[in-house]
């Protein structure tokens, strides 16, 4: 596990509780740090670096990989956690907190990630093919390059074609199953995934409720 934290006063009761936990933890204290490290199976990340915006080491890792990422901030705006988690964040953590908290979220985290990693079969809505276990998304046969965010959130809709997702459904499976705020972010995912699809009828909003995959008409 890499911890990204520049404050030692906070880093160094973190890494040591977290070793008593049984996890292996490297820390650096800057974003050029984090970005240059081996790879890990879990990053923790403030966003308050010297060098480096934490988003701008948040968005260059998700590019990097699909590693999961906890931020762990000061930042508690509605609106940090949404650019977080846009990001391609998989769960917000505002400071204070404790470390028992902390440890249920590295462990939802990683549950989810497993799940979302498990060979699956092929899944075809119209022109849409969508392949799980090489994490691929064809339309009409030409690849179409998506988010990690947006690519789990078109596997889970097309999981079962036309049954509906409910909107609570999704931010938990997807996103944080500890979220209890707004959703505005999936709608932004959704209008990114019908623009890049090229078939917005493709996912469905079912008013009220949450989302389907139907054919395009």
């Amino acid at each position: 596990m890499l911890v990204v934290e520049d404050d030692m006063s906070i880093a160094e009761p973190l890494v040591t509780g977290l070793e008593r936990e049984g996890f292996v933890v490297e820390q650096v204290a800057t974003g050029a740090a984090a970005l240059a490290a081996a790879p890990a199976d879990m990053v923790l990340l403030d966003l308050g670096l010297p060098d480096i915006d934490g988003y701008e080491v948040c968005r260059r890792l998700r590019a990097e990989s699909d590693v999961p990422i906890i931020v762990v901030t000061a930042r508690g705006a509605e609106v940090d956690r949404v650019v977080g988690l846009e990001l391609g964040a998989d769960d917000y953590l505002v400071k204070p907190f404790g470390l028992r908290e902390l440890v249920a979220r590295i462990r939802a985290v990683a549950r989810r990630s497993e799940g979302r990693s498990a060979p699956a079969d092929q899944r075809r809505v119209g022109p849409v093919e969508v392949d799980v276990r090489t994490r691929r998304v064809t339309v009409d046969g030409d690849e179409v390059e998506l988010t990690r965010k947006e690519f789990d959130l078109l596997a889970m809709l097309t999981e079962e074609p036309g049954a509906i997702r409910t909107r609570e459904e999704i931010m938990e499976n997807v996103w944080d199953a500890h979220w209890y705020g707004p959703t505005k972010t999936l709608d932004v995912h959704v209008a990114a995934l019908r623009r890049k699809l090229g078939h917005p009828t493709l996912i469905e909003t079912v008013r009220g409720v949450g989302f389907r995959t139907a054919e395009p008409t």
